[in-house]
């Protein structure tokens, strides 16, 4: 009985750990996108538009341009054209009009944590 219960158990976590998110990233490097974030605990949708050099930004009645440099199909870096602060994505699941992604300063400082957000972007069109 106790042998029968470890392959069970077993052949599960075999199973679940084979799983992985689906990943079609060149389907997003380009295009017109919503996010939702949230300042002060009010929550707000802005919306970006991407092709293969530039993204630029919409949100709170501003306007946010930066360079787009892609170091795979689902990772790439974005540099702000006005400060030149640069942002890591990493795209972690796709679906067919949605992407999920964590985002984290580019350029690393020792004395600072690292701090790592997720988010969601939704595609508007093509």
């Amino acid at each position: 009985m106790k042998i029968k219960h470890f392959y069970l158990i077993a052949s599960a976590a075999l199973l679940t750990s084979c799983y992985a998110p689906k990943r079609d990233c060149t389907d997003f490097k380009t295009g017109e996108f919503t996010f939702n974030y949230e300042i002060n605990g009010e929550k707000k949708t802005g919306r970006f538009t991407r092709d293969e050099k530039y993204s630029v930004e919409y949100y709170e009645n501003k306007v946010d341009s930066s360079s787009v440099r892609w170091i795979n199909d689902c990772e790439f870096v974005l540099k702000s054209l006005k400060d030149q602060s640069s942002i890591h994505f990493k795209i972690l699941e796709t679906t067919s009009d949605s992407y999920t992604f964590e985002y984290s300063n580019a350029a690393r400082d020792p004395k600072k944590e690292l701090i790592v957000m997720k988010g969601k972007a939704i595609r508007v069109k093509k």
